[in-house]
């Protein structure tokens, strides 16, 4: 950060409440469905209840008759647009899952687009469904999609080390097969998408929930075969994400579409059994793992096979196999590993990345092959992760995988395990332990520990522009879903430019506010979009100070920035406010070859990637009879590099945790053998409520990355990649005293833990 007076506040590192949060929380946000535009209509889908069949015909003429309604359109009418991006827009020939779109009605409102989409007839001719992640792989398994050669649709390696070496060498063989299930997002606002012809430039103006403005732009306007500049893509205030508001989907090409066709704003608002039947879901894996080990607990290597499924096209799930598996060696120092991922091809939802991606299944697989070792050579588990864990000494270090390897920058994953088992009071448990036994009660400890790729590019933007008055605008690509980027944006200009918090507007992002732009996913933006906004504001500050300097009689670098001033270094009374330079520059006189304004533009592209870590001690009690897992302590010490803004990271560990909380005891999607779909409403489908979330003991360590200016790496997921190992091993050791087998299934539903516990 930039030097300043002393004694000025400095806001990067201070726990700034959430600017944004009284709009939000008095019910003044802007968000999609806010939007009223005159002659606005709204859309609802005709979805299909086959898993899998041929379309016979797509009947819309009762639809078109039912007074209020302005278009019900099929595959047919969209014509080159109906491919979609990714998905079809509407299904044309088939139908690959419960729940595509195959029709959609425009009207009035809501109401009436219902009653009209059920007034559409449609007739099937119902096929094989493909379900199962293994057996669609068989010889002779029915294929998901006709055209298929088969339901693989790709596979992935990665390599390095000498397997073969490892197992020579090994005392012990490891081994075990481990299944997570699905689930999704839900986000408390559903997808939404408002679309408006733009008379400026024939194409339209966009407004949507989404995680990236610019993504959405370019795949929309190729959808419907616009050039990107007469498509502007604006997203107002977004009601969470979690990676599942990221691409283009079906019903925002049909949105789109009808704007363009009926030239008038059309709406459409998911509903939460949509959000089930057409928003991506994540997490089902097959995992077939084997570790060569040392007696004394060293691995020497790993061998990995996993299946994972995309649903029935290749949409946005292909890399979570793969992100699985570079994730999978962790924090470890693992000499050989040799990996594969089989993406199939399933009749069920397609797939994409939510809150992890891929990241949660990789790290349960490395962690729980840790605690397998522990079993196998008698070794506490701890200790066994201490044998093995990477040391700060040997950062940065490298790991030869795929894609130009993985360099890990800076953390000291020893001691943040240390000290959450510090924390946690892990040597008490023993004592704690059988004294609950003695009454009857069955605790159990659970370890984990984890790093993160954070911080990805290729670039974040940032705009910042100083106006006349001294008040500060800032734009970049990184749109906000609740991660509180108006602030923590704000609180890195306060400092480069030393004005106040209050003196700086930050606005969502906006296709035609910043050129280009990423998006927010993948725990990249205070480590990316931070780089571009302190990097922008920085370039701001030095023109305020080439401005001032003439007028000071100083060189620039003399100058300092705080409290609304641009004074001498060690001269308080001689100085001009930042409201005089910055009229300045707008009106002269300014430095021979200076351009008038304050505005600045910066991508900032990271040179590699950042590595979070961190590590979970858990303790619970668990319920043989009816499998119910109380939670006595949850401790966590976690690693993002510098703390920008220490509340609001603790509130993105508080939410990422509860995402694995729910991955690993609630959240199931459930599938019957014909593919339908048995888990549609949260009243089959179990998400955690208030009552299931548990104190979390939080503490922090810094190493600051050198990637960037800040040293900040991403927090958003750090809470929840641990978080399903340390669970199930918690659960799993309290089950130990009554000969319960090993956990190797998620969730643990009370039906599974109370199975378990049968043995």
């Amino acid at each position: 950060m930039s030097t300043q007076v002393e004694g000025q506040t400095r806001y990067a590192g201070q726990s700034v409440p959430r600017r944004e949060d009284p709009r939000l929380i008095t019910g003044h946000g802007r968000y999609t469905g806010d939007l009223r535009l005159p002659g606005m209509v709204d859309v609802a889908f005709v979805r299909s209840p086959h898993a899998h069949a041929r379309l016979r015909g797509v009947d819309v003429a009762g639809a078109r008759g039912l007074e209020g309604v302005v278009a019900a359109v099929t595959a047919a009418d969209l014509g080159a647009a109906a491919r979609g991006s990714g998905v079809p827009a509407l299904a044309g020939d088939a139908v690959h899952y419960v729940g595509q779109p195959v029709a959609a009605v425009a009207a009035a409102d809501r109401y009436v687009a219902e009653d009209g989409a059920d007034l559409v007839a449609v007739e099937y001719d119902p096929l094989p469904a493909v379900v199962d992640l293994e057996a669609a792989l068989a010889p002779g398994a029915p294929l998901a999609r006709q055209g298929l050669e088969s339901n693989r649709a790709n596979r992935w390696e990665a390599r390095y080390g000498d397997w073969s070496a490892a197992v020579a060498a090994a005392d012990i063989m490891v081994k075990e097969d481990l299944v997570v299930h699905r689930a999704s997002g839900h986000p408390l606002e559903g997808r939404a998408l408002v679309a408006a012809p733009d008379p400026a430039s024939g194409g339209l103006i966009v407004w949507a929930a989404v995680q990236s403005a610019h993504g959405f732009r370019s795949g929309l306007a190729g959808a419907l075969g616009l050039p990107e500049h007469r498509v502007r893509a604006i997203t107002p205030d977004v009601g969470g994400g979690f990676g599942v508001k990221n691409g283009v989907y079906p019903e925002d090409v049909v949105v789109a579409w009808l704007a363009l066709k009926l030239q008038r704003p059309v709406r459409w608002q998911e509903d939460r059994r949509e959000h089930f039947l057409g928003c991506v879901h994540e997490r089902e894996q097959v995992q077939h793992l084997e570790a060569a080990v040392r007696r004394d607990g060293t691995v020497l290597g790993v061998r990995a096979r996993i299946v994972v499924d995309v649903g029935p096209y290749n949409f946005r799930g292909g890399f979570i196999g793969t992100t699985a598996l570079m994730t999978l060696p962790g924090p470890y120092r693992i000499p050989a590993y040799d990996a594969a991922a089989d993406i199939v091809y399933l009749n069920k939802v397609p797939t994409g990345p939510y809150r992890g991606a891929g990241r949660p299944q990789g790290n349960f697989a490395m962690e729980r092959i840790m605690d397998a070792v522990a079993r196998e050579t008698g070794i506490d588990r701890a200790e066994v992760r201490r044998r093995n864990l990477i040391r700060p000494s040997e950062m940065p270090y490298r790991r030869d995988l795929p894609g130009g390897g993985r360099v890990y920058d800076t953390g000291d994953y020893v001691a943040c395990l240390d000290a959450a088992l510090e924390k946690a009071d892990a040597a008490g448990f023993p004592a704690r332990r059988a004294a609950a036994r003695a009454a009857g009660r069955l605790l159990g400890l659970g370890i984990a520990v984890y790093n993160e790729d954070t911080g990805g590019g290729p670039f974040e933007s940032a705009r910042v522009r100083m106006e006349p008055s001294g008040r500060v605008v800032c734009a970049t690509g990184s749109p906000s879903q609740g991660q509180g980027h108006e602030t923590v944006w704000a609180q890195l200009l306060a400092d480069e430019l030393g004005v106040a918090l209050d003196d700086i507007t930050v606005i969502g992002s906006d296709t035609d506010t910043v050129p280009m732009g990423i998006g927010t996913f993948g725990s990249r933006s205070a480590a990316v979009a931070g780089g571009a906004v302190t990097t922008a504001g920085r370039k701001v500050a030095e023109k305020l100070r080439r401005i001032a300097a003439g007028r000071l009689e100083a060189r620039p670098e003399d100058l300092v920035l705080a409290g609304g001033r641009v004074q001498v270094r060690g001269a308080p009374g001689k100085g001009l406010t930042i409201p005089e330079v910055a009229r300045m520059a707008h009106g002269g006189p300014l430095p021979a070859g200076m351009d008038p304004g304050l505005e600045e533009t910066v991508y900032f592209r990271p040179e590699r990637q950042t590595f979070a870590n961190g590590a979970h001690v858990v303790e619970v009690e668990v319920d043989p009879a009816t499998g119910g897992v109380r939670f006595e302590k949850y401790t966590i010490v976690h690693d993002c590099g510098t703390l920008l803004n220490p509340m609001l990271v603790e509130g993105q560990i508080h939410g990422g945790t509860m995402y694995g909380l729910s991955t690993a005891l609630l959240e199931e999607i459930v599938y019957d053998e014909s593919g339908q779909l048995l888990t549609a409403t949260f009243m089959d489908y179990l998400l955690p409520t208030t009552m299931d979330v548990p104190h979390m003991d939080v503490s922090h360590f810094e190493s600051p990355t050198p990637l960037n200016p800040n040293g900040a790496k991403g927090a958003g997921e750090g809470g929840t990649i641990p978080a399903l190992e340390a669970i199930a091993s918690a659960v799993e050791d309290a089950l130990k005293p009554l000969g319960a087998p090993v956990v190797r299934e998620l969730p643990l539903s009370p039906s599974r833990v109370a199975a378990l516990a049968k043995g």
